[in-house]
C-alpha cells in the first residue's frame, strides 16, 4: 500500500496552514474533554447535567447570532482579495459582517436569558451576559481567515480560550466549588480576553480606506442568508439531543449523553481546523474556475482528516466502557451510545471537508437544504426513541442526522461539480487507520479484554505502527 504525497501549490498549503490548525484542534479537544470529566466528576449527574444543557443552549443562540457571517467573510474576503480589490471594498466587507452580528448578539443573550429553562436557570442566565463576546470573538477571528491568517483563530480559540477554561474550572474542582453559577462562568470568562485580542489581530490587518468601494452588501446577504440558517441547524444537530434529553428523559439522562458523546469533540475539532485552511484556498480555486486544483486540495484535506479522527473513534468504540469509565463508573451504561456514533463518525469523516465543497462553490442553498433535512431527522428520531431508549435514541437520532448530512452533499458535489473526496492517498489512509486502531484494538481485547491495561497495550501497539505507515508508506513528511 503506498500512496503519492501531494506537491500541488495549494493542498501543501493545506499541510503547512492545517498542522497548526491541527495542534491547536488536538489542544482544544484534550482541553475540552478536560471540561468535561471536571464537571462530570465535580458535580455529579444532575448538575453536570444543567451545565451541559446550559452551553449547548448558549452554543447554539452564539450560532443564530453569528447570521452565518463567519463562512461569508472567509468567502468574501478571499475573492476580493483574489481580485485584487481596494482597501475599501475590504474594509465595507468587514463592516458589512461585524456590525449586524453585534446588534443580533445582544438580541440572543436577552432571549438566552429570559427563556431559560427552569431546571438550569441560573447557569442559562450566567452564560447569557457574556454571549456577546463570544459571538464577537467568532466572528472577528473569521475576518482574519479572510487574509488566510491562520494564527489568531490557533492562538485564541484553540489554545488561550481551551487553556484558561481548563485552568478555571480546575481551580473549582480542587476547592470543591459546587456553586451553580461558578461553573459557567468559569467556562465563559476566558471569551473576554480572546475577543479583545481577536479585534486587535483583525485591526492590523484591515487597510485604511483607499480606491473606490465597490462592495455590495446584499450579494454579501444574499451568500450568507442560507448559510446563516445553515449554520444553526447544523449546530442543533450536534446540541438538540442534549436539551431533548434534559426535557424528555431528565438531567442524569442529558449528562450520559453529553459524556459518552464527547469523544466526538476531537474530530469535530480536526474537522473545523481543516476545515479554515481548505476555505479561503478552496473559495480562491472554485472563483477561478481550477476545478483540478479544487479537487487535489479537497482529497488531501480528506486524507488528512482520516488519519487524524478514525484512531480515536476506532479506538474508542472498541474501549468504550474503559473511556466512559474514566468519568465514573455510573457512566458505563452509556458504552452502545459510544458505538453507534463512533460507526456514523467513521463515514461522515469519510466524505471529507463536503459541505465547506459546497459553500465555496457558492451552493449555500443546498447546503440550507441538506442541513435542514438532517435536523429534520434528528428531532424525528430523538422525539421518537429518547422516550423508549433515552441516551440510545438520541444516539441513534444523531447518527441518522449524521449520514444524511454528509452522504446527501456528496452525492450533489459528485453530480453537479465533478468533485470526491476519494483517490489512492484517502483509500491508503483509511486502511491504516482500520490496520492500526481497528484490528489491533480489537485482537488485544480478544486476548486482555475490554480493560484499562489493554487500551494501553493497543495504543501502543497500533501508535508504533501508525507512526511508520505515516511517514514511510504515506510518506506524509513530504507534504508540503
Amino acid at each position: 500500500m503506498s500512496a503519492t504525497p501531494v506537491a500541488a501549490p495549494a493542498a501543501a498549503g493545506v499541510a503547512r496552514g492545517g498542522a497548526a490548525n491541527l495542534a491547536g484542534a488536538a489542544f482544544a479537544g484534550l482541553a475540552g474533554f478536560g471540561v468535561t470529566w471536571l464537571a462530570a466528576r465535580a458535580l455529579g449527574p444532575v448538575q453536570a447535567g444543567g451545565f451541559f444543557a446550559a452551553t449547548a443552549a448558549f452554543t447554539l443562540a452564539g450560532t443564530v447570532a453569528k447570521l452565518g457571517t463567519p463562512t461569508g467573510l472567509v468567502y468574501f474576503l478571499a475573492r476580493l482579495r483574489a481580485r485584487d480589490a481596494s482597501a475599501t471594498a475590504l474594509r465595507q466587507c468587514v463592516r458589512t459582517g461585524v456590525v449586524p452580528v453585534a446588534a443580533a448578539s445582544v438580541v440572543a443573550a436577552a432571549v438566552l436569558w429570559f427563556a431559560a429553562a427552569p431546571a438550569y436557570a441560573t447557569q442559562s442566565r450566567v452564560l447569557a451576559v457574556f454571549l456577546p463576546v463570544a459571538v464577537l470573538c467568532d466572528t472577528l477571528l473569521a475576518a482574519t481567515r479572510g487574509w488566510r491568517r491562520m494564527r489568531p483563530t490557533v492562538m485564541l480559540d484553540r489554545l488561550l480560550r481551551p487553556a484558561l477554561q481548563l485552568v478555571l474550572l480546575g481551580l473549582l474542582a480542587l476547592s470543591a466549588v459546587r456553586a451553580p453559577a461558578a461553573y459557567p462562568l468559569a467556562w465563559a470568562l476566558p471569551y473576554v480576553p480572546a475577543a479583545a485580542l481577536a479585534g486587535i489581530a483583525l485591526r492590523r490587518l484591515v487597510p485604511a480606506a483607499a480606491g473606490r468601494g465597490d462592495f455590495r452588501a446584499g450579494a454579501f446577504w444574499r451568500f450568507t442568508g442560507p448559510r446563516a440558517l445553515a449554520s444553526v441547524a447544523q449546530l442543533a444537530i450536534g446540541r438538540v439531543d442534549v436539551l431533548l434529553l434534559a426535557a424528555l428523559a431528565g438531567l442524569r439522562a442529558a449528562a450520559m449523553y453529553a459524556v459518552a458523546s464527547r469523544f466526538l469533540v476531537f474530530g469535530q475539532m480536526v474537522n473545523q481546523a481543516l476545515l479554515l485552511a481548505v476555505q479561503p484556498r478552496l473559495a480562491e480555486l472554485l472563483g477561478t474556475k481550477d476545478r483540478a486544483g479544487a479537487s487535489t486540495l479537497y482529497r488531501t484535506a480528506t486524507a488528512w482528516l482520516i488519519l487524524a479522527v478514525w484512531p480515536v473513534y476506532l479506538g474508542t468504540a472498541v474501549f468504550a466502557s474503559v473511556y466512559l469509565g474514566l468519568f465514573g463508573s455510573g457512566y458505563r451504561a452509556g458504552a452502545a451510545v459510544v458505538v453507534v456514533l463512533a460507526a456514523a463518525m467513521l463515514v461522515a469523516t469519510g466524505c471529507g471537508t463536503v459541505d465547506t465543497v459546497l459553500a465555496m462553490a457558492g451552493r449555500t442553498s443546498w447546503n440550507l437544504a441538506n442541513v435542514l433535512l438532517a435536523l429534520t431527522v434528528n428531532v424525528t428520531v430523538d422525539l421518537a426513541l429518547i422516550p423508549h431508549l433515552g441516551p440510545l435514541g438520541a444516539a441513534v437520532g444523531l447518527a441518522a442526522a449524521t449520514l444524511t448530512n454528509n452522504l446527501v452533499p456528496l452525492a450533489q458535489i459528485a453530480t453537479a461539480l465533478r468533485l470526491h473526496p476519494f483517490g489512492r492517498t484517502t483509500f491508503a489512509a483509511a486502511l491504516t487507520a482500520l490496520g492500526c486502531f481497528g484490528a489491533v484494538p480489537v485482537a488485544v481485547a480478544a486476548v486482555m479484554g475490554t480493560t484499562l491495561p489493554a487500551a494501553l497495550v493497543a495504543i501502543v501497539l497500533g501508535g508504533s505502527g501508525y507512526a511508520v505507515a505515516l511517514r514511510r508508506v504515506l510518506r506524509l513528511d513530504a507534504i508540503g
